[in-house]
């Protein structure tokens, strides 16, 4: 059997929260062929940072980039798709009937993917966007649109155009596409599944329309508007024409079935990771000391983290903090940052190292402060290696931590800082914490165990039908009794003493 992994911008390309966790189920899962397939919007990476197994037969990453080349003339087809898309998106007030507009403007689009690499480039698309927000404004909905200017629809317009280049990646011939979360690399899966048929496994590791991403709250309101309803839009088709969907915790769980997910098809499978790759370790003798994992992005958390370090450092004088993880395009950001909070000395940043079991080690307790959509991998890694975690409570951090470790509210510096101090003033309760995060993550977050499951859903999704099972009857039927043999026997026995 041929599976298509299919990532936006990560695996096996480049190091990220899922390149870990896609590593791990193609390493595992030896028994199929992958075709490695991740498309991103930034320059094209170099080879591959993760090895390879043998039955990896090919890994493609394609980047999107700014179209720059003259206009393709998109024609009837393409403007009537982009109508329908657009009326899907923000003038029918109906649920249903703006999901049914939507999917039926993206197969059109698609299916003209075949003739024209872009359609829509040939289309008046800011009229049809103003005239759909039109019919949209007028219309009894729940949230009512902002004012949408002739500069903001010509700029929803091209960002638009962008996202739906994605529809023209040529998906490889196999028995299924798996996709691991995200619009653009949905929107490549679902134009293979309409032009050939592919079945559809969707792992929703992230939810779509959390917040807005990085550089985007410079946008106006109405921009912001289009882009959350077609991200919406997007994974509410997905969640339509998958075959199945595998939410990795029940935080996932719950909002696929908020937009529109089958229960039937809805099967969670929790993140793992290796226990040989984070084995517990003791503490280190050296000053107390605080791990952090996370790229140092402005949508890292790393703000909030640094305002409740500030406190812990003045409480537990010589604390060392780490930044595990940082990438050299937030390098800048996270100086800015720690120069901000005066904290240089006591702040130390380090790349993600190659061996999974030095990222941990330094710590005396591990701080989660996940995005605002980010998948529990990192907080599961911190369990795994024994080291007692203050989680911060975003998305799936409290049902993943359990009664493990310590949760505090979000947006809650002081409280982070409350927690972190207790915890490195208490070595007993902090060693006891950390063993019983490693005991739950063994139970519950190992990679056997999603290597296992996605095999079988791989099988039960892709695989041939079962052989027909026909039910026997006899001619004569066999004789009844009242009691069986044994029981009679037993029963004689009883009676003749």
């Amino acid at each position: 059997m041929r599976i298509c992994l299919l990532t936006g911008g990560g695996y096996p390309f480049r190091r990220d929260a899922l390149g870990g966790w896609c590593r791990t189920l193609v390493d595992g899962l030896g028994r199929f062929t992958f075709d490695l397939l991740t498309i991103t919007d930034r320059e094209p990476p170099g080879g591959p940072v993760f090895p390879l197994p043998g039955h990896v037969v090919s890994a493609k990453a394609v980047a999107l980039t700014r179209d720059t080349r003259s206009r393709q003339t998109g024609g009837d087809h393409a403007t009537a798709a982009a109508s329908l898309l657009c009326r899907g998106l923000l003038s029918e007030p109906e649920p249903d009937l703006a999901d049914a507009l939507f999917a039926k403007g993206l197969v059109g689009l698609s299916v003209l993917t075949a003739s024209a690499e872009h359609p829509l480039n040939g289309v008046q698309l800011t009229d049809v966007l103003l005239d759909a927000w039109r019919a949209g404004r007028v219309s009894a909905q729940e949230e009512r649109l902002p004012r949408l200017s002739l500069r903001d629809a010509r700029t929803a317009a091209t960002l638009l155009r962008h996202a739906t280049r994605a529809l023209s990646v040529p998906v490889p011939a196999v028995d299924l596409v798996h996709c691991v979360g995200g619009t653009t690399p949905l929107l490549a899966a679902l134009a293979g599944r309409w032009r050939n048929g592919t079945p559809l496994l969707l792992t929703e590791a992230r939810t779509p329309v959390a917040r807005s991403r990085a550089g985007e709250e410079r946008l106006s309101p109405a921009v912001r508007t289009v882009l959350r309803r077609f991200r919406r839009a997007v994974a509410r088709t997905g969640y339509a024409e998958a075959g199945l969907i595998a939410p990795l915790s029940a935080y996932h769980h719950s909002w696929a079935l908020r937009h529109g997910a089958e229960p039937g098809r809805l099967v969670p499978v929790p993140a793992g990771v290796d226990p040989a790759d984070f084995p517990s370790a003791p503490e280190s003798r050296d000053q107390p000391a605080i791990v952090w994992a996370g790229n140092g992005g402005p949508e890292s958390g790393l703000r909030p983290l640094l305002d409740a370090f500030a406190v812990v450092a003045a409480a537990v004088p010589g604390t060392v903090l780490h930044l595990v993880g940082v990438t050299a395009a937030h390098e800048d950001h996270c100086a800015e940052q720690i120069e901000r909070t005066g904290l240089g000395r006591a702040v130390r940043l380090h790349p993600l190292p190659a061996d999974p079991r030095d990222r941990y080690a330094n710590g005396h307790l591990v701080v989660h402060v996940p995005g605002p959509s980010d998948p529990p991998y990192r907080l599961i890694e911190a369990m795994m290696s024994g080291r007692a975690v203050v989680g911060v409570d975003v998305g799936p951090v409290a049902e993943t931590l359990g009664d493990a470790g310590v949760v505090v509210p979000a947006d809650d510096p002081s409280a982070l800082a409350t927690a972190c101090v207790g915890l490195l003033s208490a070595p007993a309760r902090r060693r006891a914490l950390g063993d019983a995060a490693r005991r739950r993550a063994l139970a519950c977050f190992t990679a056997d165990r999603v290597v296992r499951v996605y095999g079988a859903l791989y099988t039960d999704l892709a695989g041939p039908p079962p052989a027909p099972a026909y039910e026997l009857a006899l001619a004569v039927p066999a004789p009844r009794v009242a009691q069986p043999a044994t029981l009679r026997w037993l029963a004689e026995a009883r009676e003749d003493r």
